[in-house]
């Protein structure tokens, strides 16, 4: 019972290294991992070394297809592109499959000192998230050195002895229970290792190996189908076109088994190399053979899964995608988006505004009420999504951002409240009583809306560049705006001093209008304040030392 036991705290701490490794390399390098699968994507040659680059780095298949599924979700990429680089991430986690089958645990412990120091000394820097890359491959060494000794042990068990004796090979159970083991434990890497070493202790037959290494590569592709279950179609479809290209692989490779055993196997001799250079050659012949058919299989998996005539209920994308939560620095960038979304909905609201104001529209006033409806939704869905995002996972940069995305969210959202409750306004106190604002009086307001739809639209630039020039004039056009607002509440002061009968009747509502108007560039402006202060151009406050001197 005790040696069972280190077996399977042995395999526990093989998938937890595996584990540590993924999220540490996507934490470390995220963003430059999706630029490479950006600028790799010219042919399907190169997207299928893309993948092997970027799979072997990060030593899973399928946060590959997690982090390529949402480009093709987000329309960055084609989907044939992204199954030709599913081809190679299948590839490169087979590379690193061979590379662990060598006997490096002399580095088991080097690794996790040097990571362990690192860690603790850096933590919340890329130089402790290297720590952490290296505490996982020092983890998985020392793993697979436990699984050997134990299995060692094991096999030496009369009653094990007896029970593998009894093994026979049965194709299709042991591609379940690898399929299964795979799903179970999130890394077909890891049960690729695993199968590879009980294989190397006789704990189990070759042959059985084999069929439990066609099980897993089953497997990693199932789990990424599962994984973007709640996602859109057009997510869905990347994992689905992988999962195809498995189910034919191992449709094929399933009954040569016996061929490989025989032709292959005597020249391979160690049962550990025999296991994981099947799974690199099952892999590499797949890759191979249907390289030249990822368009027909885009084409398949189009028709089996077709796009909808609208993928929400407002006819659009839905940038908040599920799968890319594993991803950090991904769901930060599709945060980013929603939230422009956001801002393009209170753009269409304040337009729309205007055209109320002077035509006395209460049919479109209506209309753009029930559009801050949508506005608080987008407000709720990406700080929820955002939320869901690990803070310790994000880079000192990808945390500003997520900052700065819910800053930014909160500001739309309290815009939208604003020009809702202006609308209301505009109806009760000036289309239904039937009142006009004076020619200048709507000069005014038409130039102040102006503006604020210029200023909206660099804001927008501003959250999208981090430009800090752009920045500063933002703060530029917010003190103008106000020079402006002052200007213009004296003017309405002048003329309800000279009598003018429409600055009378619409007083009240033109004082509030204006100020509102005022309130909504605060919101708008307000971008630009944590681009200036990462970038140390803002003064610690705004009063002057002389003006409150001269006050003692």
């Amino acid at each position: 019972m005790k040696h069972l036991l280190n077996l399977l705290a042995a395999i526990a701490l093989l998938v937890w290294g595996t584990h540590l490794v993924r999220t540490g390399i996507l934490r470390v390098f995220g963003a430059n991992l999706r630029h490479m699968l950006a600028r790799s994507i010219g042919n399907r040659y190169a997207a299928l070394a893309s993948g092997i680059g970027v799979t072997a780095l990060v030593q899973s298949s399928t946060a590959t297809s997690l982090i390529v599924s949402s480009f093709v979700g987000q329309g960055l990429l084609s989907l044939s592109l992204a199954l030709a680089i599913m081809l190679g991430a299948d590839i490169g986690t087979s590379l690193m499959a061979v590379l662990f089958s060598l006997d490096l645990s002399w580095l088991s412990p080097l690794f996790i000192f040097v990571g362990v120091v690192l860690f603790l000394s850096r933590e919340d820097t890329n130089t402790g998230r290297f720590g952490r890359v290296l505490i996982g491959l020092g983890l998985m060494l020392l793993a697979l050195r436990l699984v050997t000794e134990s299995t060692e042990v094991l096999t030496q068990a009369p009653e094990v002895k007896v029970l593998l004796g009894s093994l026979s090979s049965d194709r299709l159970l042991e591609i379940t229970v690898g399929t299964f083991l795979a799903v179970l434990s999130y890394s077909s890497l890891a049960i690729v290792l695993l199968t590879a070493m009980l294989a190397a202790s006789s704990v189990i037959p070759i042959d059985v190996a084999l069929g439990l290494v066609l099980g897993a590569n089953l497997g990693s592709g199932l789990l990424t189908v599962l994984t973007t279950l709640r996602s859109a179609v057009e997510v869905r479809q990347v994992p689905l076109g992988n999962f195809v290209f498995k189910v034919l692989g191992i449709a094929i490779a399933a009954p040569f088994v016996g061929l490989w055993l025989r032709h292959v196997r005597p020249y391979l001799g160690d049962p550990a190399a025999v296991v994981v250079l099947y799974h690199l050659m099952f892999n590499v012949v797949v890759g191979a053979v249907f390289i030249g058919w990822t368009q027909v299989i885009a084409r398949w998996v189009e028709k089996l899964l077709p796009k909808p005539a609208k993928t929400t209920l407002s006819g659009r994308p839905q940038h908040l995608d599920p799968s890319a939560l594993s991803t950090p620095s991904l769901a930060i960038s599709c945060a980013a988006r929603e939230a422009l979304h956001q801002a393009d909905v209170v753009e269409t609201m304040l337009r729309g505004m205007l055209e109320v104001i002077k035509n006395d529209d209460l049919k479109l006033g209506k209309a753009l009420r029930k559009m801050d409806d949508e506005v608080d939704e987008l407000y709720s869905s990406i700080k929820y999504y955002l939320t869901k995002i690990s803070r310790e996972a994000l880079a000192e940069e990808e945390s500003r951002r997520w900052t700065d995305i819910i800053s930014f969210t909160i500001n739309m959202e309290h815009i939208g409240d604003i020009i809702e409750r202006v609308l209301i306004d505009i109806e009760d106190k000036k289309i239904k009583p039937g009142r006009d604002f004076s020619e200048a009086g709507m000069a005014e307001i038409t130039e102040l809306h102006h503006r604020l739809i210029d200023n909206l639209r660099l804001s927008m630039s501003v959250f999208l560049n981090g430009n800090v020039r752009d920045a500063q004039k933002l703060l530029e056009e917010k003190a103008r705006f106000r020079d402006l607002e002052h200007a213009y509440a004296t003017r309405h002061l002048e003329r309800l001093h000279a009598k003018t009968l429409q600055s009378q009747e619409t007083s009240s509502l033109h004082i509030d209008l204006i100020s509102d108007l005022k309130r909504i560039n605060s919101h708008i402006c307000s971008v630009a304040y944590p681009i200036l202060d990462s970038a140390g151009a803002l003064a610690p406050n705004r009063l002057r030392p002389s003006a409150l001197a001269d006050k003692d």
